[in-house]
């Protein structure tokens, strides 16, 4: 049975990479674009996708949500000025690293998080 893609999001331009990816030297984070497949079936997981220039496939890593599942969390005490429901995040690991992914509002965009609020209430302690 195929794996059926439940959602493909774009890294924000002025959003930094995940921490799994590394750059090529000589190439700037504007020289590049990630992707961000997320599946539900067979078994949750999200896709990351580095492209440089000309939409060339630099890296690809799978991530999984800690604890076992990718379904975005809250904050407790949510930001105002966000759409109901937002911003969510999605705590995911790959390769040892741990990183948060959020999103603002419905639309195909994602962000990497750096707010230590939010690495406080979801990530876990160690920081990974």
């Amino acid at each position: 049975m195929a794996a059926c893609t439940e959602g493909t999001f774009e890294l924000a331009k002025e959003s930094r990479l995940p921490k799994w990816f590394d750059l090529p030297q000589g190439t700037t984070r504007d020289d590049v674009t990630v992707t961000m497949d997320t599946y539900l079936f067979p078994s949750e997981k999200s896709v990351f996708t580095l492209k440089g220039k000309r939409g060339v496939t630099i890296s690809v890593v799978t991530a999984r949500g800690l604890g076992g599942y990718d379904h975005p969390k809250q904050l407790r005490n949510p930001p105002s000025g966000y759409p109901a429901g937002y911003p969510s995040y999605e705590v995911l690991t790959s390769g040892g690293k741990v990183d948060i992914v959020e999103f603002r509002r419905m639309e195909p965009i994602f962000y990497t998080s750096d707010d230590a609020s939010v690495w406080k209430e979801l990530a876990p302690k160690d920081g990974r």
